[in-house]
């Protein structure tokens, strides 16, 4: 059975429109299509696509939290060193 709906699914835009290298956007994840034809959606096809988006923007997060770990565990043997080197002379 089909759900009645009463309000429409509101669009995801913040007002942030720039595309990433994916052709996402950068406020709210959608690509091209997504935004473009918005208006002639269902609120199904709309809750999906909030749902995507959603799932795109854990996804770029979580690239970029691994980023900044691998930057961090690439300059900590080097602070690593240098804290050898203390411990060594303080003895």
């Amino acid at each position: 059975m089909e759900q009645l709906d009463f309000f429409d699914v509101p669009s995801p835009c913040v007002g942030c429109c720039q595309v990433n290298n994916r052709g996402y956007c950068k406020g709210c994840y959608r690509n091209r299509d997504e935004r473009f034809y918005w208006q002639q959606m269902t609120a199904d096809q709309k809750i999906k696509i909030i749902k995507l988006c959603r799932q795109r923007y854990l996804r770029i997060m979580r690239r970029q939290r691994q980023n900044k770990e691998q930057e961090s565990v690439a300059l900590s043997p080097q602070q690593q060193f240098l804290f050898d080197d203390v411990n060594k002379s303080d003895t």
